[in-house]
């Protein structure tokens, strides 16, 4: 499982351009059934994507692959998390739920 942070960078003014490129980037994460969560980052803006059933590289190269991204708009930091105790309604996390 993989948390990608998307932080603003200071070319955030470029965003409405890639908007909408942007957010079909992030329907296609949901349809390929690897994105399980998106929203934005409080208080100060950017983004957070809750990402599984993907490897690192996979998942560099989808991130790379994020309009904001290569527009330079955010900067993104993966991280793995390898879950150890997980609330049963989450289980599927954990790879081990139909």
């Amino acid at each position: 499982m993989f948390l990608v942070l998307l932080e603003f960078s200071d070319n955030k003014g470029q965003a409405s351009l890639h908007m909408e490129q942007h957010n079909a980037w992030i329907r296609r994460g949901f349809d390929e059934g690897v994105f399980v969560l998106v929203g934005s980052l409080k208080p100060h803006g950017g983004g957070g994507i809750l990402a599984h059933r993907t490897t690192m590289e996979e998942l560099r190269d989808r991130v790379n692959g994020d309009p904001f991204v290569a527009a330079g708009v955010v900067s993104a930091e993966i991280v793995e998390i390898a879950p150890s105790r997980v609330d049963e309604r989450l289980g599927f996390l954990r790879g081990d739920a139909p």
